[in-house]
């Protein structure tokens, strides 16, 4: 059963997410807030959802300021923009700020619920609309192996090659049973690998690996 904390200052939007979330056997709603503010209070008391679905835009506390707040108080609740604003600038600060992903509240709700699954299981979501605007930052197809001219960047941090696949993989939102699958691993190898990773890399999770492979490591 997954846990879920919905955050929007929109109180339609926040019981129809509710009851549309609350259909899936899998997921149950813990709780429902109007703004920043009130998530990090609710966290604060107590409640620690698996994920949290955070909009972006509210007043007082936005979404990427709370995204960066809850992460530092709960790090294990994994984040998911959701909002009706496709600004590049607030999807890169809400991943740099700890989110798992990013969707547009215009999708089907099969899709949400699935992103919220996605994220669950710690792998990265970002809607196709914003990847293809994020050209400067991602790739739309997988990488095999990493390419050269990012290979001493990574390799410059103690990365092995098979360290380097799996870098620009989780970049491009592969989950670790997609890897696992793809590099003939075990799921629980790929884990091994990418806490190494964290390790060399200084970094706290897969998101902030995906965001130092688009910024500093792709060609």
């Amino acid at each position: 059963m997954i846990n879920l904390w919905i955050t929007d200052d929109d109180p339609f939007i926040r019981e129809s997410l509710k009851l549309l979330m609350a259909m899936d056997p899998d997921i149950e709603v813990a709780g429902t807030s109007g703004s920043g503010e009130e998530a990090l209070e609710a966290v604060r008391e107590g409640g620690l959802p698996d994920v949290m679905l955070m909009d972006i835009r509210m007043p007082g506390c936005g979404g990427v300021e709370a995204t960066k707040s809850l992460k530092q108080l709960a790090p294990s609740i994994q984040i998911l923009v959701l909002t009706t604003f496709d600004d590049d600038d607030f999807i890169i600060e809400a991943l740099k700020n700890g989110a798992s992903g990013y969707l547009l509240k215009n999708i089907p709700p099969d899709r949400i619920i699935q992103g919220i699954k996605t994220v669950k299981d710690g792998n990265m979501l970002i809607h196709p609309d914003i990847a293809r605007k994020l050209t400067g930052f991602i790739h739309a197809a997988p990488l095999s192996p990493a390419p050269a001219s990012s290979a001493p960047v990574l390799s410059a941090h103690g990365l092995t090659q098979t360290e380097q696949t799996i870098v620009t993989k989780i970049a491009d939102g592969l989950s670790n049973k997609e890897i696992a699958q793809e590099l003939f691993l075990s799921e629980g190898t790929v884990k091994n690998y990418i806490s190494d990773i964290l390790g060399k890399l200084a970094l706290r999770d897969r998101t902030q690996i995906a965001i130092f492979y688009w910024k500093q490591a792709r060609p």
